[in-house]
């Protein structure tokens, strides 16, 4: 049985895509001339179109959707490769004040001035994206436990440092408090209990007084590969939630090799 190949033309000027070109063009988008090459016109939108999706419209960082989908990418590394990563949330401190004072133009405002300040903290392979309201989010791959203080540290006070000036002559300071976990590493966890442990360690930032970073103790799990194929391999089929709660709290273990122990 043999696939057969069909084309066909599409006339543009039959396409309604006056409301795409509108969206694209508010966006500062650049699109070709559709008189020059049809073909190359609307691949163009539709790769424009496509990657706006997946943007926040404020920020201009990485929306939620996007966000979600590397997230559950990057556990799945993490659990077959054992590579460290660790996922950040932030979180503006009394966010609420600015716009009830100033108005929400200038909450938007400092909304993009810390966009800005946590794209230029991070390196290109990490991801950076806008979680929803005042919260942020960062997926810092192939990252050990020192490194991932150390940059959240510098996230924090970056932000810190930071004032935005707003037309009224008025200039406003934020900071920033920051709580991480890190992927159990050889173990099948979701995205949703990586994001919980994370959340707890951001609740902990806030109530024991803001501006600060709280971070979960990276376990180091001390096994030889065949070990963890055979620890881990046949659980991976099981409740992750489980599993997950087995290797942090210490239970996985024996008195040779396989053994857990935290930092």
């Amino acid at each position: 049985m043999t696939a057969k190949s069909s084309s066909f033309l599409v006339d543009l000027r039959q396409l309604q895509l006056e409301n795409a070109r509108a969206l694209l063009e508010h966006g500062d988008q650049v699109l070709p001339d559709p008189d020059s090459d049809g073909q190359l016109f609307l691949q163009s939108l539709i790769d424009k179109l496509c990657e706006l999706s997946l943007k926040d419209p404020l920020t201009g960082l990485s929306n939620r959707r996007y966000f979600q989908n590397i997230l559950a990418r990057e556990i799945d590394v993490v659990a077959r490769s054992g590579e460290p990563a660790l996922l950040l949330i932030l979180d503006i401190d009394h966010f609420k004040n600015v716009n009830d004072r100033y108005g929400h133009p200038a909450g938007d405002a400092v909304l993009q001035q810390i966009a800005r300040t946590l794209s230029a903290c991070v390196r290109p392979m990490d991801t950076v994206a806008r979680f929803g309201g005042e919260e942020f989010v960062i997926i810092l791959p192939s990252c050990q436990g020192h490194y991932g203080q150390q940059v959240a540290e510098r996230l924090r006070e970056a932000v810190s440092t930071e004032s935005v000036t707003l037309a009224t002559g008025a200039t406003i300071q934020v900071t920033i408090s920051i709580g991480g976990a890190f992927a159990p590493r050889w173990v099948r966890s979701t995205p949703d209990l990586w994001l919980d442990r994370a959340d707890i360690e951001l609740y902990r930032a806030k109530s024991e007084g803001r501006n600060r970073v709280c971070i979960e103790p990276q376990p180091v799990l001390s096994v030889s590969a065949e070990e963890k194929h055979l620890l881990f391999g046949p659980l991976s089929l099981g409740d992750p939630a489980w599993i997950e709660s087995m290797v942090n709290d210490g239970s996985v273990g024996s008195s040779g090799s396989a053994t857990n122990r935290m930092n």
